[in-house]
């Protein structure tokens, strides 16, 4: 997969979708989500209205998986109250990773909508969670892992990972 070709067709969905929406800020979760988040903010001119989070905390399955030892401060500068979010995040799965960003949004305000981006949805979904825009829908195993790789000039790369 083409995962600069993938952000092109994002990006081209997110625009349309969202040309008519007021007082939109952008979140992305830690790490690829963010990546995706900030290039995404750059291209529709909304860096002052980006935000990160890091769901570690908030995860169903916390005391189960430990905490991993690249945890990032939860960044959210703009008031959440009122405001339409836009959550971004690299690959859509089973929908925990969604749950746990929007818990951790609603601490920080009551938006009036949240509305969730991803490059990738590779299904496998455990809760009602559906992307408002994704690029590409594909089926993996089990065992595998879709991985998004940012290289230092800021391109991306996806690669699957055997677990």
């Amino acid at each position: 997969m083409n995962a600069e070709a993938l952000y092109k067709i994002l990006l081209e969905q997110v625009k349309t979708g969202l040309a008519q929406v007021e007082n939109l800020a952008i979140v992305g979760i830690y790490s690829g989500g963010a990546w995706l988040a900030e290039r995404l903010a750059a291209d529709l001119q909304l860096k002052e209205r980006l935000g990160f989070i890091d769901v570690s905390f908030y995860r169903d399955d916390f005391a189960a998986r430990g905490l991993h030892a690249d945890v990032k401060p939860t960044q959210i500068p703009f008031e959440v109250d009122g405001a339409t979010i836009m959550l971004v995040d690299d690959v859509l799965y089973t929908g925990r990773t969604t749950r746990a960003a929007i818990n951790e949004l609603f601490d920080y305000g009551r938006p009036a909508r949240i509305m969730l981006a991803a490059l990738v949805d590779r299904g496998g979904r455990e809760l009602p969670v559906a992307a408002d825009f994704v690029a590409e829908k594909i089926t993996l195993s089990d065992q595998q892992q879709l991985v998004l790789q940012r290289a230092e000039d800021g391109s991306f790369s996806l690669t699957v990972d055997h677990a």
